[in-house]
């Protein structure tokens, strides 16, 4: 495994940026396939947290203060 590495390090640096953000890309491309179990909990919060705002149940924050504290820093 160490000797594939190796080798597949070497072709890596051979190649140009372009190719390498190609590479890069499909890598990661393969590795973000989507999960229909954690697609299902975030729909699931989702209403939630909409059900619960619509009722007045959650305490909400204003744009403008969202933005000042982020202006700050």
């Amino acid at each position: 495994m160490a000797t594939i590495n190796k080798e597949l390090e070497a072709k890596i640096r051979s190649l140009s940026d372009i190719e390498k953000l190609k590479l890069v890309d499909s890598i990661l491309t393969q590795l973000d396939r989507p999960d229909p179990e954690i697609d299902r909990i975030w729909a699931e919060e989702a209403r939630n947290r909409w059900q619960a705002y619509k009722a007045g149940k959650l305490e909400t924050v204003s744009y403008e203060n969202v933005m000042s504290k982020h202006r700050a820093r």
